[in-house]
């Protein structure tokens, strides 16, 4: 448990100098191992050809000979030592007794050490034993004659205490050695512990693990599809959303690891990743069908390191901005309704406190009239409450604003048993209506007429106004979306009535001069029950 709550930062420390540690370590040991060895191998090679070369020496072969020529093997052989630095080197007959010596009283003396039995019967060797000098390597080499018969033996000491001192100086430099690597392995830990934190940007693994599923959570629940590339334009993410609108747009592939611009030719993607710079709310052809795209680049320490694209289909955003504008139509029409009443109601308590009662009476049975007469000629052919009642509200409207709207319903009116095309009927009609009261206020005669008619299974929609007219060069993009010569932030209405007729299988004509004002006509196919 406690390991699990310790720092990434102290992890990674503890974890990297321990490694580290173990390493030098265990290097260190091998390497002293191997250097010791080495040492004690070279000195005891030492020592055997010291010995060989006083075996192979005449003077000492002839001095062996001779026992009486003691004097002259002492001498040569302290030659010898004093030039090669070793403890000692002793020559022995076959009874083993001592003709040389570092020690002069020694001579003569039974060699000590009981490790010379093997060298009188002719074998070379090493070994380490205690002698009178203390405990030393000892090579030992037989003396043979030139006739091969063996006279004596030499014996050779170098000093362990000395191979020690050797190896204890080597030991310190390795230690020494393996103290610093240790030190620099402790730092090279932390300056990679922060360099780790600064790349996770200070999060441990657990806040990672839980920001990775929180984030997982957040992408699949939003209803658009996200893909996510790389700075080399590989697609890395694609949610849920975004494969169910690939394969309703007949893309079945796993996009996991592909170019994104194969996948997706039109996207933005990669000139996102090129430039920088976002496409909000952009119109993409996506295998032959449309989608609304927002494309923003993913921004890392000024570097661009990715893009993100998220799509929805441009039918579901097509349907909610018609519902969108139907529901802003009838809250048009109420609003109209409800300024209309309360003016009325004003009127009626002014003559009321100027006890003009007979104008008053006239007022009413004048506003009752008109009103019943809007709604007598509107239900006596419409058989369609949404649509009745949002006339009415549009006729209130237009006297408020002071325009004279005649409206005129041929023949009787189906019911409608689709609610949708009564929506879009309504989309229709008062987008037409609405682009109608803004050109008469431009005109002479603030006049609008709207003729309604239901011949040979069409529904037929004429509006007409007597403003200023279309010019010849904004007919081609009146149905464009955003285009108006209103300002800004206009532009939906006519692209609207564009969609819906579109989606009723319909058909517009413009009639338009500047002298009569301008003529809209919409056709509309509704066949009945039982045709």
């Amino acid at each position: 448990m406690k390991w699990k709550k310790m720092k990434l930062k102290y992890m990674i420390i503890l974890l990297v100098s321990i490694v580290v540690s173990f390493s030098i370590l265990v290097t260190g040991y091998f390497i002293n191992s191997t250097i010791s060895a080495r040492i004690v191998a070279s000195q005891e090679e030492k020592a055997l050809n010291v010995s060989r070369m006083i075996a192979q020496t005449p003077t000492i072969i002839d001095a062996l000979k001779e026992e009486t020529s003691v004097p002259t093997i002492q001498n040569f052989t302290r030659k010898i030592q004093t030039s090669t630095n070793v403890e000692f080197i002793v020559v022995l007959d076959m009874n083993g007794i001592r003709k040389s010596h570092p020690d002069s009283s020694k001579i003569g003396e039974k060699f000590v050490g009981g490790d010379e039995k093997d060298v009188l019967v002719g074998k070379e060797y090493s070994s380490i034993s205690e002698g009178t000098l203390g405990k030393l390597l000892r090579a030992f080499t037989p003396i043979f004659d030139q006739n091969h018969q063996q006279i004596g033996a030499v014996a050779v000491g170098i000093s362990l205490e000395r191979i020690s001192l050797v190896l204890s100086m080597i030991r310190k430099n390795i230690f020494l050695g393996i103290g610093i690597g240790m030190i620099f392995g402790t730092i090279c830990a932390v300056l990679l512990s922060y360099f780790v934190k600064r790349v996770l940007l200070g999060l441990e693994p657990s806040e990672i693990a839980r920001i990775l599923n929180e984030r997982q959570a957040l992408i699949e629940s939003v209803h658009e599809g996200i893909i996510a590339v790389d700075q080399d334009g590989n697609i890395t993410l694609v949610n849920k959303s975004a494969m169910n609108l690939f394969g309703k747009l007949g893309l079945k592939d796993n996009p996991i690891g592909k170019k994104v611009d194969s996948y997706l030719i039109n996207s933005k993607l990669k000139q996102t990743l090129k430039t920088g710079k976002p496409y909000l709310d952009q119109e993409q052809l996506v295998n032959g069908s449309e989608v609304m795209s927002n494309t923003v680049p993913i921004i890392v320490d000024g570097e661009i390191v990715g893009a993100v694209n998220t799509l929805r289909d441009k039918s579901e955003i097509k349907q909610l901005a018609e519902q969108l504008t139907g529901v802003q139509l009838y809250a048009d029409a109420l609003r109209a309704q409800s300024h209309e009443f309360m003016n009325q109601l004003h009127c009626i308590l002014g003559m009321i406190h100027l006890k003009e009662y007979s104008e008053l009476e006239k007022f009413i049975e004048k506003t009752v009239e008109d009103t019943q007469n809007d709604i007598r000629n509107i239900t006596k052919k419409l058989n369609e409450p949404a649509l009745v009642g949002f006339l009415l509200g549009k006729l209130s409207y237009a006297r408020e604003k002071g325009i004279q709207f005649e409206l005129s319903i041929q023949n009787m009116f189906p019911g409608f048993k689709d609610p949708q095309f009564s929506h879009d009927l309504i989309t229709i009609i008062g987008n037409l209506i609405d682009n109608a009261m803004d050109a008469s206020q431009k005109g002479v005669h603030k006049h609008i007429v709207l003729l309604l008619d239901f011949q040979s299974s069409n529904i037929i929609v004429e509006m007409r106004d007597f403003g200023e007219g279309i010019s010849k060069e904004h007919e081609p993009m009146l149905f464009e979306k955003g285009f108006s010569t209103k300002g800004e932030h206009r532009g939906y209405g006519l692209f609207l009535v564009k969609q819906s007729i579109e989606k009723l299988k319909g058909s517009i004509k413009i009639s338009s001069s500047k002298s009569e004002g301008s003529i809209f006509t919409v056709t509309i196919p509704y066949i009945l029950e039982g045709e």
